[in-house]
This record gives structure tokens, C-alpha cells and sequence, in this order.
């Protein structure tokens, strides 16, 4: 059965790359049609999934996009974006401009189509894999224990939402500054991390995997969230339902799609989590129009299920809505924003998380990045009561740690609410002259 699955897979590959041979990508690269931006057109061969790797590779560039028109109705699939670098600026480097052109075009028809979001080998360093219920100090406490079983963490996300937490961490031998292969080793640390997830509650839920395989991290977080149920909402949410992100989901019967419109504040990479998390669910997105007014954006989507259908139910209905709504939060940090950056040296995540514990804070949200030798770690944090971050304390901390190498950025905002809006504001309405949009109160019924 295993070979069979194997000789299949081998044969869909072979199509694939046989039909990217026949169609390849073209990419186009304007810079003069648009006055603040960069314009990327994407034609290529349709398949499942392909929107979520350009999205990826535009977002892992940093560039932000600030409006796209998607359609892939039938056998092709074509894009445009209009994206900006961080400060605003249109993209006029030729080797980011170089990198896309290579990384969509059809010198990238020959890769595999899990390229960019996909699994593959390293030797460099071991990953760890973690989700169980947040505490505050969870993560100084996890450092603690890796220092301990002598690994020295090189570079790693963590994120938070609902009670939940999830990190992915890329960590070496403190001697070797390899990976750990070592099978008693690898179970051993393991073992030692899930019982410290659990704490003292051994019947809660907590997961633990340790392999030496590369995943997209970002990627691979929203799937971790996805698959410990943090979209499902709990009896101590409190927050206001204006604070939430505004997803409506209806269904148009003219055209046999399900229309998804998504309100909610802009910030980066915004439309790779709601497109991963929509992939993800097994959806097709055939047409979509996103566009921001102000500090507002706009999202909308007309999808099926991959098995032809629009949502064919309300629980499906409400299930879309919760894990797009729960994508689009797990990245807004809650807290203050502190950046470190300094020389890398085994167990510097553990001292500074532990300064951060002893000090009453607890970090929401964590990237752990290391480059020629320099760690820069961005941390969001909050004071463990639920009270605003004390400035003293904030002080005292940058004080031990040095003033210059430990800096404050930004401040905590307090949520505002988005306007009230019609929920079935379409952007596309005009691409399909139809005005036959039917709520789920007259669900249609499938035989």
C-alpha cells in the first residue's frame, strides 16, 4: 500500500512539473504604472496551495502589500500585488527584484511544489516543536530546561492566543553548535519539555515533537494553533466584540461560491495568515480583492472547499469564521515591545527570560533570530498580574541587562474600536454583476 502511495505521489509530482513545463510562470515586474508602489503579476498553472507560496515568498521578503486582485478561475492562475518595503518605499533593489523573478518565475518550475512551505532535512540544528496551556514564565521556564539538556536555542518564534501557546525552536549541541541527533538524547528532551508543559495539571493537553526537518515556522505556528482548537473561544473571553476582527462568511448560490469579507486593523503579513489558515482548511480561494483604507484593511474572498462545495453549513459557517478570526489575532502582541540585541552566547534566552520572570513579566510573543554571531530577539511582553508594565520595573530590567543592549520599542495601544460597517461590503461585486447574495438564514440543503 505504502509503494503504491509513493508511485502515485511520484506520478503527480511528474504531472505537475510536466504541466509548469508546458505553462511556466511569467512573472512582471512594474515600477512605473504605480506611484506608490511596486507592481508583481503572477501568471502561472493552477493548483491548490500556489497562492499561499507567492503570498509566503513576498511576505518572507518583509515587503508589505498593501493591495491584490487573485483570480483563478479554471486552469490559470493570475496575480497582482502592489507592495512597498517596510518603510513604504517601492522595491528598486535588483537583487530582491532578481530573487522573485527566480523564486516565481520559471526558473523555480523544476522545484517542488513544497518548495517554500514544505518539510526538508537539516543537519544545521534539531527543531522542537511545543503547545500547551500559556502560564506566565512558560517560556523562561522552557529555556531553563534546554540550557539544562545543554542546547543552545539559535532561533525561534513563539506565539500566544486564547490560553494556548506554541513555539517552534531551532536549536544546537552546546558543543558541537550541530544538530542532535543522538536518539536517547532527542527522547530524553522530549520527555522533559512535555512534562513541563503540563505542570502540575498531568491531564492537560500537551504536545511535544523534536526531529531534525525545516518547516516554515510561521506556517507550521498557525497549523500547531490550528490543531489545539485555539480558534474555540472560553468562558474567560472577555474582550469586547468590537475588539475582534469583522469575518463574515455568505454564500452566493448564483455562483456556487461562499464569499468571505474580513475588517480588521492592517499590519504586516496579515494576508499570508488568513490565506495559510484558509489553505490550510482545505479551501480554494478563485477570486479575492484585498486593498486597505486608512489603517483599516479590506479582505475578501470567494472560495469552495477543495470537494467543489461552498460551506454547506452554519457549524461550518461559525468554524470558518472563529479560525480566520484566531489567525488574524495570534500575531497582534498584546504588551510592550522590547528588542535585545548582542553578541550570541549559549543561554542568553535563559538569563534574559529569567530577568524578565523574576520582574513580573510575561512574554506574549517571541522571535529568537542569530546571525554572524549577534542575537536579536524581539519580545512582547506584560506584566503577569494583567496590570500595565511598570516603567521602574522596565528600567531595572534594562539596568541588569545593559541600557544599550536591551531598548524599549513602541508602547502598549489601546484597542480601538473598527468602525461599524455593512458586513457584506464586496469588493468584487462589480467583477460578477450579480446581486443574488444569500445569508445562512435560507441555507441551502444538499442531497
Amino acid at each position: 500500500m505504502e509503494m503504491n502511495m509513493s508511485f502515485s505521489h511520484d506520478i503527480d509530482d511528474e504531472y505537475e512539473k510536466f504541466i509548469r513545463r508546458m505553462n511556466p510562470p511569467r512573472v512582471v515586474i512594474d515600477n512605473e504604472t504605480c506611484k506608490n508602489a511596486t507592481v508583481i503579476r503572477v501568471d502561472s498553472a493552477n493548483k491548490h496551495g500556489i497562492l499561499l507560496e507567492v503570498v509566503q515568498i513576498l511576505t518572507d521578503l518583509n515587503l508589505i502589500i498593501t493591495k491584490a486582485y487573485i483570480s483563478s478561475d479554471g486552469n490559470w492562475f493570475m496575480d497582482v500585488f502592489n507592495v512597498t518595503d517596510q518603510d513604504g518605499n517601492k522595491i528598486l533593489d535588483e537583487g530582491i527584484l532578481d530573487y522573485i523573478r527566480k523564486s516565481l518565475g520559471p526558473e523555480s518550475c523544476f522545484t517542488s511544489s513544497m518548495r517554500s512551505v514544505g518539510v526538508k532535512q537539516s543537519m544545521d540544528h534539531t527543531a522542537i516543536e511545543l503547545t500547551g496551556s500559556d502560564r506566565p514564565g512558560l517560556l523562561s521556564e522552557v529555556s531553563a530546561v534546554l540550557r539544562h539538556l545543554k542546547c543552545n536555542v539559535v532561533s525561534g518564534e513563539v506565539w500566544t492566543h486564547n490560553t494556548r501557546a506554541a513555539a517552534v525552536m531551532q536549536v544546537t549541541d552546546e558543543e558541537t553548535g550541530t544538530a542532535i541527533t543522538d536518539p536517547d538524547r532527542l527522547s530524553r528532551i522530549k520527555s522533559l519539555l512535555c512534562n513541563l508543559l503540563k505542570g502540575s495539571n498531568k491531564s492537560s493537553l500537551a504536545k511535544t515533537a523534536v526531529s531534525n526537518s525545516v518547516t516554515h515556522t510561521e506556517r507550521r505556528l498557525h497549523q500547531m494553533m490550528f490543531a489545539d482548537r485555539d480558534y474555540e473561544r472560553t468562558s474567560n473571553d472577555v474582550r469586547d466584540e468590537r475588539q475582534r476582527p469583522n469575518v463574515d462568511v455568505v454564500n452566493w448560490y448564483d455562483k456556487d461560491y461562499s464569499v468571505i469579507t474580513i475588517r480588521c486593523k492592517d499590519r504586516p503579513k496579515l494576508l499570508f495568515d488568513t490565506v495559510c489558515t484558509l489553505t490550510d482548511m482545505d479551501y480554494v480561494v478563485f477570486h479575492a480583492n484585498i486593498g486597505t483604507e486608512g489603517p483599516d484593511s479590506y479582505q475578501e474572498y470567494y472560495i469552495r472547499h477543495v470537494d467543489g462545495y461552498p460551506v454547506k453549513s452554519e457549524a461550518e459557517r461559525q468554524r470558518v469564521t472563529q479560525c480566520l478570526e484566531a489567525a488574524i489575532e495570534r500575531r497582534v502582541s498584546e504588551g510592550l515591545k522590547l528588542e535585545l540585541c548582542t553578541t550570541d552566547r549559549v543561554g542568553l534566552l535563559s538569563d534574559v527570560t529569567r530577568i524578565f520572570r523574576e520582574n513580573s513579566l510575561t512574554v506574549t510573543r517571541a522571535e529568537v533570530t542569530t546571525k554572524a554571531g549577534k542575537a536579536v530577539n524581539t519580545f512582547y511582553v506584560r506584566d503577569a498580574s494583567g496590570c500595565p508594565v511598570d516603567a521602574k520595573a522596565i528600567d531595572s530590567i534594562r539596568q541588569v541587562i545593559g541600557q544599550t543592549i536591551l531598548k524599549v520599542k513602541g508602547s502598549p495601544e489601546d484597542p480601538k474600536s473598527a468602525p461599524q460597517e455593512s458586513a457584506t461590503r464586496f469588493l468584487f461585486g462589480s467583477l460578477f454583476k450579480s446581486k443574488s447574495f444569500v445569508n445562512f438564514s435560507l441555507v441551502r440543503s444538499y442531497s
